[in-house]
């Protein structure tokens, strides 16, 4: 184990102090103080907001790292750019990201395993530059830092928007307008499988756009945008204006499950500034086959094509119009 020492120089948090003194991202920070592997003036601290004084001495101490099991992997992933700092995949519907031990089938993470993607956190716990992440049964763009200093400036951007993606959801209803809808979101206290929107849960904003319907006005592509990462944030966003994305048996109709066996959710565009260059970066995952099939039945194809070019797909987003409204917590 690992022994750092380091004095305050002022007051502050603690948690802020070591996120500088060790250029870790803040989440890791965190879990390493609540783990008990810092102390101040010779006493372990847990909390992370802990206040420090001029003069204090903190110790940390950095455990090894500890390897979870392997899981064999029956499934490949496509990988959308790769270098030697990130990997943009493609994740098809179906596949978890992270392993839970509810979750007894190969995962996003044990695929990058298999691709000798290891990276360990502060803490001695296992990661594998995992940034961000999408539902099971959605599919799309995901980026993977492939080492420390990566997955910090990543988590940066995450924190100050700089990075994002653009979804596209086919739903039912058609939207009445495009809108902003900014509700907090927490467990569904009923059943823990849902979230659901609730006065003490998370903050929330997700932002939707009308892109076509389809040839017989029931359905519709939409552009969604979120602004907070919370757990099926769109999914719980888009039933609190009574509409569901197609296939969502959790939030949507439990009888369209027979004929549309996942969430038409798909991570589209992915925009984000390259961690050592800082070159600005922009991705696309081409839809799906289940999506496209089901547009090319029930849409005009030329029509979709024409509104979802990817280079130009962000100005649906144009929240200096007119078209846009606030939806605001009841």
């Amino acid at each position: 184990m690992d022994e750092l020492h380091f004095k305050a120089q002022q007051k502050e948090r603690l948690d802020k102090f070591l996120t500088q003194e060790l250029q870790k991202s803040r989440n890791q920070i965190e879990q390493l103080i609540k783990g008990g592997f810092v102390t101040v003036a010779n006493q372990k601290i847990t909390k992370p907001g802990y206040k420090l004084k001029e003069g204090d001495e903190i110790v940390v101490n950095l455990p090894k790292p500890r390897q979870s099991q392997r899981c064999d992997v029956d499934f490949e992933v496509d990988i959308v750019y790769e270098d030697e700092d990130i990997l943009v995949v493609n994740k098809p519907s179906g596949i978890v990201v992270h392993p839970a031990p509810s979750v007894k089938e190969a995962t996003l993470v044990d695929w990058l395993k298999s691709k000798g993607i290891r990276l360990s956190t502060l803490s001695g716990e296992e990661r594998h530059g995992i940034v961000h992440r999408i539902d099971k049964e959605t599919s799309g763009l995901l980026v993977v830092a492939k080492n420390d200093q990566a997955h910090l400036a990543l988590s940066q951007q995450l924190q100050d928007k700089s990075m994002g993606r653009y979804y596209l959801a086919i739903i039912e209803p058609p939207l009445k307008e495009n809108i902003i809808v900014d509700k907090p979101i927490g467990r569904n206290p009923k059943n823990r499988l849902k979230m659901t929107i609730i006065n003490s849960g998370r903050v929330a904003r997700s932002a939707f756009v009308k892109i076509l319907q389809s040839k017989n006005g029931v359905y519709e592509l939409i552009g969604a945008k979120l602004f907070t990462g919370r757990t099926h944030q769109i999914r719980v966003h888009l039933a609190s204006l009574q509409r569901h994305i197609l296939g969502d048996s959790l939030y949507g109709f439990k009888s369209k499950k027979a004929t549309i066996p996942r969430v038409f959710l798909h991570a589209y565009v992915l925009y984000l500034r390259h961690p050592k260059s800082n070159k600005e970066m922009r991705f696309v995952a081409p839809l799906p086959d289940d999506m496209q099939q089901f547009l090319q039945k029930n849409f005009e194809m030329e029509n979709v094509y024409e509104k979802i070019i990817p280079d130009t797909f962000d100005k649906l987003f144009d929240f200096s119009s007119g078209l846009w409204i606030t939806a605001k917590t009841s």
